[in-house]
C-alpha cells in the first residue's frame, strides 16, 4: 500500500431542518392549536482514529466529505429526522490542521479517540414552539441553521518507539531490513527512500516499533528535501537512533550536519535521546574502527558505537541499547502521569 502523510480535505457539516407552520386539524374540533414541528439537526464531520490503517492514501481518491442535511418539521409536532454524520477514518498519530497547514486542530493518537471537526446545524422551531399566552395560533417557524464548510489538512506522524536518522545512503533502510519484517527499497545511491518506513523490531524476546525516515540533507528544517515533514515522523519516539557511513570521509561533518537540523527543527526532537552508531564497519579494519570511534566521540561528547547493517556485526548490541532507553522513557513518562493525578481520599 503506497504512504501518504498529508491530505487535503473539503468538509461540510448538514445544514438543520427548517420548522412547519402547522395546525391540527381533526373533527369536531374547530380551532386545533399548533403541532408544527422542529427540524432535525444536521449531521457533523467527525474525525475517528481506527485500528489497522497507517496512511492517508484514501483521501487522495476522495476529498469531500458532507454530511447530510436535517429533515424538515412536520405536523403533529413530528420533529425532523437528523442528517447523517460524515466521518473520516484516520490512522493513529493523525493531526488535524487548518487550512493554514500550522494551526492544530486537533490530535489522534489512541485508536477509537475522535474529533467534531464541524458540528451540524441545529434544526428550526417548528410554530408549535412560539405558542403563548396571547398568541394562540403563530403562523411563525424558523429555518434550519447553515452547515459549516472549511477546508482541512490531515498530517499522520508515524507512531514509533524508536526512530532512525541520517544523511541518503547511511545504510538506514539496510538497518530496518536486517532488524525487522520491513523491506524498504534498498539501492546503492542516495534517496533510495522516498517515504517513512515502519519495521517490527524483536531483540531478547520483547518487541518495538522503528521508523525510518528519508535521508535528510542540510537545512532540512525549513523543508529542503521535504525534511521538516519527516522529521516530524520521529517527534514522538522515545528514542532517535543516527546512523553515519564510517566509509564516507565526511562523517564528522556528516554528523555535525544532523545534530545541527535536529537543534534547528526544534519542538520535541531537540530533547530526545541520541544513541550514535558508525555503520558499515565491515569496510574498515579494526585500527580504522577505533580511530573514527573516538574522534566521532570526541565531537558528540557521548558513546559511539559499531555496527554493521549488513554482517550483524553489533546490531544486538545496538537494538539492546535502545529498547533499554525505550523502556526508562515510557517508566519515567507512566511515573509522571501517575504524580500528575489528582489526590483522591
Amino acid at each position: 500500500m503506497k504512504f501518504l502523510d498529508l491530505a487535503k480535505v473539503y468538509i461540510r457539516s448538514g445544514s438543520g431542518g427548517a420548522g412547519v407552520v402547522s395546525f391540527r386539524r381533526e373533527k369536531f374540533i374547530e380551532y386545533g392549536g399548533p403541532d408544527g414541528g422542529d427540524g432535525g439537526h444536521g449531521g457533523s464531520v467527525i474525525a475517528k482514529c481506527v485500528d489497522g490503517l497507517n496512511t492517508l492514501i484514501d483521501f487522495r481518491y476522495r476529498q469531500h466529505f458532507f454530511a447530510k442535511n436535517g429533515g424538515s418539521g412536520m405536523g403533529q409536532q413530528r420533529t425532523g429526522a437528523r442528517g447523517f454524520d460524515a466521518i473520516l477514518r484516520v490512522p493513529a498519530g493523525t493531526e488535524i490542521l487548518d487550512e493554514d497547514q500550522e494551526t492544530v486542530v486537533a490530535e489522534l493518537n489512541e485508536i477509537g479517540q475522535s474529533f467534531v471537526i464541524a458540528k451540524g446545524g441545529n434544526g428550526g422551531f417548528g410554530n408549535l414552539h412560539f405558542k403563548t399566552s396571547t398568541n394562540q395560533a403563530p403562523r411563525r417557524a424558523n429555518s434550519g441553521q447553515a452547515g459549516i464548510e472549511r477546508t482541512i489538512w490531515l498530517r499522520l506522524k508515524l507512531i514509533a518507539d524508536a526512530g532512525l536518522l541520517g544523511l541518503p545512503n547511511a545504510g538506514k533502510s539496510t538497518f530496518l531490513s536486517a532488524t525487522s519484517n520491513a523491506r524498504p527499497k534498498i539501492a546503492d545511491y542516495p534517496f533510495t527512500t522516498l517515504h517513512p518506513n515502519l519495521g517490527v523490531v524483536g531483540i531478547d524476546n520483547t518487541e518495538f516499533v522503528m521508523a525510518d525516515i528519508p535521508g535528510l540533507i542540510k537545512g532540512a528544517h525549513e523543508g529542503r528535501g521535504l525534511g521538516d515533514l519527516f522529521l516530524g515522523h520521529v517527534e514522538k519516539c522515545a528514542v532517535l537512533l543516527h546512523l553515519i557511513d564510517a566509509t564516507d570521509g565526511n562523517f564528522l561533518e556528516n554528523h555535525k550536519t544532523i545534530m545541527g537540523e535536529i537543534a534547528a527543527y526544534g519542538g520535541q526532537l531537540s530533547g530526545k535521546p541520541i544513541i550514535v552508531a558508525l555503520n558499515k564497519i565491515d569496510a574498515l579494519d579494526a585500527e580504522e574502527c577505533a580511530f573514527y570511534k573516538e574522534e566521532l566521540e570526541a565531537q558528540s561528547g557521548s558513546q559511539v558505537m559499531l555496527l554493521s547493517a549488513v554482517s550483524g556485526e553489533g546490531v544486538p548490541e545496538v537494538l539492546r541499547a535502545l529498547r533499554h532507553v525505550i523502556d526508562d522513557t515510557y517508566a519515567a513518562s507512566q511515573k509522571q502521569d501517575e504524580e500528575d493525578k489528582p489526590w483522591e481520599p
